[in-house]
C-alpha cells in the first residue's frame, strides 16, 4: 500500500503541473475577451477525439457503454457534477479574477474530499481517516494562503466574491464526482474510460452553453479555439486521467485518497509560475515563497508517511 501510496502522489504531482495551465490559459482568454461559455464547452468538446481513439486502439469502448447503460442516471449526474458545474464556475471567475486567485481558492479541495468523506464513505471512513493527513494538508492550504496574501489586498471586493464563491462551489464539485464515480465503477474501468465517461454525460450542459453563446451570436476567436485546445489536451486529456489514475490506485485508502487529493494544491506553485513566465506578472515576493515552501513541505509529508 505505501508502493501505490507514493506512486499515486508522484502521479497526481505531475497531473497539477497539466492541470495548472487552466488557470492561467483562461484568464489570458478572458483578458482577451473570450466567452467562458466557448471556454468551458470547447475543453470537453476537444477532448472527446483524444480520448475516444485512446479507448478504442485499446479496445475498450464497449465495456465503458455497459457501464453507463448499467446505472445512466448515476452516470449523468456525477457526470454534471464532477466536470459541468466543476469546470464551468471555475471558468466563469477566471472572467472575474486573476489565476493565481482563482487556484488559490480552489486548493479549498484539499479539505473538500476529507469533509464529504463521511457522508460518501460510511462504512470505510472511521477505519482509514487519519489525523497526521488532515494537518498536513491544513499546512498545505495555510501554505496556499499564505502564496496569496500580499496580491489579496489589491483585489477588489467584486473581483474576491465572483473570483472565489463559484470556485468555492467548484472545489467541493470536483472531487465529489470523481468519489462518486469511482464508487459506481467500482475499479472496473481505468483512468481514461471513465473520463471520456463522464465527458461524454456530461455533452448536454456544454451543448446548452453553445446554444446561447450561438443564439446572441457570439462566435469563439481563433485564439480562444487554440488555447482551448491545449487546455483540452494538457489539463483535460493528460491532467485529469492521471488524476483519477492516482485516485482509482489508493481509492480502498480514505488516508491515502485524501494525500493524493492535497498533492493538488502544488497546482498554485505552477500557476504562479505560469503568471509569471506567460502573463509576465511579478515574480513571488518572500511571504509568498514562504507559502510555497509550506505547499512543498506538505507534498513530501504527504509522500513520506507510511
Amino acid at each position: 500500500m505505501m508502493r501505490n501510496k507514493q506512486w499515486a502522489i508522484t502521479i497526481s504531482l505531475v497531473s497539477a503541473l497539466f492541470f495548472a495551465t487552466t488557470f492561467v490559459l483562461n484568464r489570458q482568454i478572458s483578458l482577451n475577451g473570450g466567452s467562458w461559455m466557448w471556454s468551458a464547452s470547447l475543453r470537453y468538446l476537444w477532448m472527446i477525439p483524444f480520448l475516444l481513439i485512446i479507448v478504442l486502439l485499446k479496445k475498450q469502448l464497449r465495456p465503458l457503454f455497459i457501464e453507463i447503460k448499467a446505472q445512466p442516471k448515476q452516470w449523468f449526474l456525477w457526470s454534471f457534477v464532477g466536470f459541468g458545474v466543476f469546470y464551468s464556475l471555475l471558468t466563469f471567475s477566471a472572467s472575474y479574477a486573476p489565476s493565481w486567485l482563482v487556484a488559490s481558492t480552489f486548493q479549498i479541495t484539499i479539505i473538500a474530499g476529507m469533509l464529504m468523506a463521511p457522508f460518501i464513505n460510511k462504512t470505510s471512513y472511521s477505519s482509514t481517516f487519519s489525523l497526521p493527513t488532515f494537518i498536513f494538508s491544513i499546512l498545505m492550504l495555510i501554505g496556499v494562503l499564505i502564496t496569496q496574501l500580499n496580491q489579496a489586498k489589491a483585489v477588489s471586493l467584486n473581483e474576491l466574491l465572483l473570483g472565489t464563491v463559484p470556485v468555492l462551489i467548484a472545489a467541493f464539485a470536483y472531487p465529489l464526482g470523481n468519489r462518486k464515480m469511482m464508487q459506481i465503477t467500482k475499479g472496473r474501468l481505468n483512468s481514461v474510460q471513465r473520463t471520456l465517461g463522464m465527458t461524454l454525460c456530461s455533452l448536454p450542459l456544454w451543448i446548452g452553453l453553445i446554444m446561447v453563446e450561438i443564439s446572441q451570436n457570439h462566435l469563439p476567436s481563433y485564439s480562444q479555439l487554440s488555447q482551448t485546445l491545449i487546455i483540452g489536451l494538457f489539463s483535460g486529456v493528460v491532467a485529469t486521467t492521471m488524476f483519477f489514475w492516482a485516485t482509482d490506485l489508493v481509492r480502498k485508502n480514505e488516508e491515502s485518497l485524501a494525500a493524493v487529493e492535497a498533492v493538488q494544491s502544488s497546482e498554485v506553485v505552477f500557476a504562479v509560475l505560469g503568471e509569471v513566465f506567460i502573463l509576465k506578472a511579478q515574480f513571488p515576493d518572500t511571504i509568498s515563497m514562504i507559502g510555497i515552501t509550506l505547499i512543498i513541505v506538505g507534498v513530501v509529508l504527504h509522500s513520506l508517511k507510511k
